[in-house]
Parts: structure tokens; C-alpha cells; sequence
């Protein structure tokens, strides 16, 4: 008896200084401040990242209370360099391609290609295929503007829309190389890029399928999402744009240019790696203008460029003087600003419960499960998602501790590869600062973004899952 009281101390004290209490406070407290006190996003999301921080200059050695404050703003900061000039230009794109009736142009010419009732379909590929050179964000950026149009439109399922836009980003941004997360994966875990390729491809498409369509179908029955005023345009003028003649819309080649800029831009970026290496001939070439292409190819400099083609446009098929489409353009600038700093400041609450040390602490609890290898790879990467946010962070920390255990696969090592994919995209929610990015663009309401955006990537992440074990069992390919 005296031994059980003493296990049970030892395990409470044990509780006490785990990554676990952390986490737990730091759920509570989101919950709290967000949900049953309705605070602003931002002001919220930044109470409970410097609450974790305090927590953990208790519980966590070498991490002192001034750390607290400090970790906070440079998560932040690093937030805001990794999203502020995307988010912002962004702004200027949606709101460009919708009030010059671009938006409403590639809406009308999709759905005069699959018909009105197949407009999910054209959204949904679209989104997969964009996602396949350019980050989840930029594609979500480039896409919401012609879902809210596609809404604007048609008069309803804008939860399918935006669920399908969603599916088709986040699926190609873990499965499909040369998007950067597997690509790293692959190259962690030493799995050849070619079969790496294919096999993501071979996943993605059944995950896409039933996160997008088919979830997004479903949900659609049951929720119905009103179009509200987002990233500088308002729900009236978008109904305005909707109603508007054909000849009073630019060209289809001129309403997609924004889009092709951006996307040949940092696709050319992601291609010129792997071109090196299938075209040595030419690597001389490549070699001289590889600086150039990376310039113009990172995502600042290409949302950029298109955010100035989309606004020209704007100012050409508008009847705006030049100080009017200034104006325009500064009102969407701040909704685009609130957006990305919204969408940091969930990042930086998603480091400050990940400095408690979650990531680590979890997946070394998970790896000496006595399950297979495929699994536990899901599981870590999972797991470490769900309670730090981030999908990267995720997929890194579980190749990380997979990556020697590989010689043990009886399966080419590309399913190990989709397997932390699949599981470093499971529930994104408020950790996670895709989540308030999808809200704030979107037009969402914190439970519609759950009820969407969170339940599309953990459909996703399961589909994921079992189609890495359907077709690895079928296809080896060791």
C-alpha cells in the first residue's frame, strides 16, 4: 500500500513537470479567452502565448520569465516575415480580382467548361494542382477571392467552396514533392525523389477526393455559411460583380494573369532544383541563373508582382480616379494587415507551447509502441501537430526520429514518407496558424472553421493513412 502512495506521488509529480500540463493550460486558456469571452483574435491569442511562456519559465529549465515576453514577439516577428508580404499583397489581389471582375470572369469561364453544377469540381482541381509548386498559403490566397465570387454567383455553398479550396492546398502540401515539406521529409528519410513523386500523387488523390468533395458535399447540406465582408470588399459589392454582363469583364487570359504570374513565378523557383539534376547538360545554365530565379520565385517578390498586375487591372476596367483606387487599395491593405497579424500571433502561440518542450516529449513517448513502423510514424507526426500546430514542425520532428528505423521497412520508404505527411496535417485548429488564415480570409466564424477547415484536414490525414497501408501492402515496392 505505502508503494502504491508513493508511485502515485511520483506520478503526479511527474504530470506536474511534463510538456503535458503546459498544453493543457494553454487549451484552457484559448478556450476561454476566444470562445467564452469573445476576445479579439489577436488580443487573445497573445495573452495565452504569453501565459504558456510564463508557465513554462516554471516548469521548463533554462527558460527565464523575461522569455516569456521576448520568445513571444520574435515567434511573432518570425511570423510576420514568413506571412506579412504575402498576406498583404494577397489583400491587394483578392481585392483587385474581385471588384475588376476578374474573380467573376474565371468563375463564368469554369463553369462554362464543367457546367454550374460541377463549379466545386473546378475550384477543388484547381487548388490541388496550383499547390503542387507554390505553398498551401499562397494557393489559399489566390483561390478564396474566386470562391467568395463562386458564392457571390450561384447564392449559396460557400462552405463547399471554401472546404474544396482548402482540401486541394492542404493535400498537395504534404504529399506531393517539390512542395518543401516532403521534399524535406524525403530527404531526411533517403527516399528517392522520383518514386516519392508518385507515390504522393497515388495518396493525394484519394485524400483531395474525400476531404474535398465528398466531406465538402456533406457539410455543405448542413451548414450554410453567409458571405460577409472580407479582406477590403464587402458581401454587397461582390453581389454586384455577380450580376454584372460578360462584356463588362476583362478576358479570361487577363482576369488569370495575377494567378499565372504568381505561380510561374515560384514554380520556376521549386522546379530548378530538381531540373538540375534531370538535365545535367545544362547546369552550367542553371548554375547562372539560379540567383535570379530565386529571387523572383520567393513568394514576397511573386505575390508582389502579381499584386501589381491584379491592380492595374483593377484600375483599368473601373471608373476609379487614381486617388479613388489608392484608397481602395490602402482599405484592403488594412484588412490585410489585421489578417497577418492575426495569423502570426497563432503561430507564436503555437512556439511558445512547443519551447515547453510537447514535440519531443510526445514523440518519444510514442516511439517504442509496439506497432508498425508506417503507424507510429503517423502517430508521432500527429500527434505533435495536434498539440504545437505547426504541419512542418510536425513532419520534421517524426522523420527526424523515423529516419534511422528505416533499414526495418519491408516497403519502399516513400510510404514512411507519406505516412508523416498524412499525419502532420491532422487538426488544424488554434495552435496553428493556417487556421487563422483560412478564418480570416475566408469570412468564417470561429465554429464554421472548425467545422470546415479542421475537420477537412483530419479527413485528409486518416485518408491519408489508409491509403499509404491499402497500397503499400498491395505495392511494396521494396
Amino acid at each position: 500500500m505505502h508503494y502504491h502512495t508513493d508511485n502515485t506521488a511520483h506520478m503526479a509529480i511527474e504530470f506536474a513537470h511534463s510538456p503535458l500540463l503546459t498544453f493543457g493550460i494553454g487549451l484552457a486558456l484559448v478556450v476561454l479567452l476566444l470562445v467564452v469571452w469573445d476576445l479579439p483574435a489577436f488580443v487573445g491569442l497573445a495573452l495565452a502565448a504569453f501565459s504558456v511562456g510564463v508557465v513554462n519559465a516554471v516548469f521548463v529549465p533554462d527558460f527565464a520569465l523575461a522569455q516569456a515576453a521576448t520568445q513571444t514577439a520574435t515567434a511573432f516577428g518570425n511570423g510576420m516575415a514568413g506571412i506579412g508580404i504575402p498576406i498583404l499583397m494577397a489583400a491587394i489581389i483578392g481585392k483587385s480580382m474581385l471588384e475588376s471582375g476578374s474573380a467573376q470572369r474565371v468563375v463564368r469561364t469554369f463553369q462554362s467548361l464543367v457546367g454550374k453544377e460541377n463549379s466545386d469540381v473546378a475550384l477543388w482541381g484547381s487548388s490541388t494542382i496550383l499547390a503542387i509548386p507554390v505553398f498551401f498559403d499562397s494557393v489559399f490566397y489566390l483561390l478564396a477571392p474566386l470562391a467568395r465570387s463562386m458564392r457571390a454567383r450561384m447564392g449559396k455553398n460557400y462552405a463547399l467552396y471554401i472546404v474544396v479550396v482548402g482540401a486541394g492546398a492542404a493535400t498537395a502540401h504534404v504529399f506531393v514533392p517539390p512542395t518543401p515539406g516532403p521534399l524535406a521529409v524525403a530527404s531526411e528519410i533517403g527516399s528517392d525523389l522520383g518514386m516519392t513523386m508518385v507515390i504522393g500523387v497515388a495518396v493525394a488523390a484519394p485524400s483531395a477526393t474525400m476531404g474535398g468533395l465528398v466531406y465538402g458535399r456533406w457539410i455543405n447540406k448542413r451548414l450554410d455559411i453567409p458571405l460577409r465582408d472580407s479582406m477590403g470588399t464587402t458581401r454587397e459589392e461582390l453581389e454586384e460583380r455577380a450580376q454584372r454582363d460578360s462584356s463588362t469583364l476583362p478576358s479570361f487570359l487577363e482576369a488569370v494573369g495575377p494567378i499565372v504570374v504568381a505561380v510561374a513565378l515560384v514554380g520556376a523557383s521549386t522546379a530548378i532544383g530538381p531540373l538540375q539534376q534531370v538535365l545535367p547538360g545544362f547546369a552550367g545554365l542553371f548554375a547562372t541563373l539560379e540567383p535570379l530565379v530565386a529571387f523572383l520565385g520567393d513568394k514576397n517578390v511573386a505575390l508582389t508582382a502579381a499584386a501589381l498586375l491584379a491592380a492595374y487591372i483593377y484600375l483599368r476596367w473601373t471608373d476609379l480616379s487614381r486617388s479613388e483606387w489608392e484608397g481602395e487599395l490602402t482599405e484592403a491593405l488594412k484588412s490585410g494587415g489585421n489578417i497577418a497579424a492575426i495569423t502570426a500571433m497563432g503561430g507564436a502561440f503555437g512556439a511558445l507551447l512547443a519551447a515547453s518542450g510537447i514535440g519531443s516529449y510526445l514523440a518519444g513517448s510514442l516511439q517504442n509502441i509496439g506497432i508498425g513502423l508506417l503507424i507510429t510514424a503517423w502517430l508521432i507526426a500527429a500527434i505533435v501537430r495536434i498539440a504545437q500546430g505547426s504541419a512542418t514542425a510536425a513532419m520534421l520532428t517524426a522523420a527526424g526520429i523515423m529516419a534511422p528505423l528505416t533499414g526495418q521497412l519491408d516497403v519502399h520508404a516513400a510510404y514512411l514518407v507519406m505516412a508523416i505527411g498524412a499525419g502532420g496535417n491532422i487538426c488544424s485548429w488554434y495552435p496553428d496558424s493556417g487556421f487563422w488564415l483560412v478564418k480570416e480570409i475566408g469570412g468564417l466564424t470561429q465554429a464554421e472553421t472548425l467545422k470546415t477547415w479542421t475537420v477537412v484536414t483530419t479527413i485528409i490525414s486518416v485518408t491519408g493513412l489508409v491509403s499509404v497501408l491499402i497500397l503499400s501492402t498491395i505495392f511494396p515496392l521494396a
